[in-house]
Order: structure tokens, then sequence, then C-alpha cells
């Protein structure tokens, strides 16, 4: 039964082993040129064809999913105007808000969302605004400038 089996590991070629090998003397790597060389690759080369690193596009040091809008929620302006670091008759704008250190200066637009409740009457000065934000606002009795930089 054990003579029936194939033969399931096939032997390594031993090249440079005498020319009757049929991979003897250059051990087929053909006659000089770099290639017959060892310990030389040629990196990143694909035949004349434009290499990957050639045919993607630069990013240098742009960050591709940059922000450059801070968002507040109402709840978060409700918490600093009880907690007294706004007041309520203050002109709430980006300007202020990055002077509290509130939002992050890298931030140029400011966007308020409408998660919380607002019971003060605010006046607002703000690139974007929520249709939820604007809803409670509105409710409240809130003074909203909508700026378009």
């Amino acid at each position: 039964m054990l003579n029936n089996l194939k033969k399931i590991k096939q032997k390594k070629i031993r090249v440079g082993r005498g020319i009757g090998s049929g991979k003897g003397k250059t051990s087929g790597r053909g006659v000089k040129g770099q290639k017959s060389r060892s310990g030389v690759a040629i990196k990143s080369f694909e035949g004349g064809q434009m290499p990957l690193y050639r045919r993607l596009p630069k990013r240098g040091f742009n960050i591709i999913g940059k922000k450059e809008t801070g968002s507040l929620n109402l709840a978060e302006i409700q918490s600093f105007i009880q907690s007294n670091k706004i007041k309520s008759s203050d002109k709430i704008d980006l300007v202020l808000l990055k002077k509290l250190n509130i939002v992050k200066k890298r931030f140029k637009k400011l966007k308020i969302l409408g998660k919380g409740e607002i019971k003060e009457k605010i006046n607002l000065e703000v690139n974007y605004l929520s249709n939820s934000a604007k809803a409670k606002l509105e409710k409240s009795g809130s003074n909203i400038k909508i700026i378009n930089k």
C-alpha cells in the first residue's frame, strides 16, 4: 500500500553543482550584469512601467481628514453659562470661545448642534446651525446671526 502513494515533496534543485545538473556554472543567472551578482536587487523596478511610488499622488504634510469646523452642543453652552464661564449677555462667537479655551485654536468655523436644552436668552454668531438647535434657540428667544466666511 505504501508503494502506491505519489511523491508528495519534490526535491529542491541545487544550483551550481556541475554542468550535468542543468543548473551549473552560472546557476541560471545568465552571464555578467547587475542581476547576475549576489546581493543585488533592483528595488521598485517594474520593467519600465511607471513605478507604484510615482503613480500615487504626493501627500506631503497636508492632513487628509483635517476638520476646520468646531462644534458645540447647546447643553455645553448651558453648562458654561451656569458655571459663569460665559455670561448670557455676551456675544457668543468663535473668538470668545477660543479665548476661553472652549474651542481649539485650529478651528476656523463654528457649528452649533442641538443636543441638550438652553434656558437662557443668548446672543450667537456662528457659521453653521443644525435644525434642532435653531428650533430650540428660537423657542428660548435667542438672537442668532449666521455668518458665511
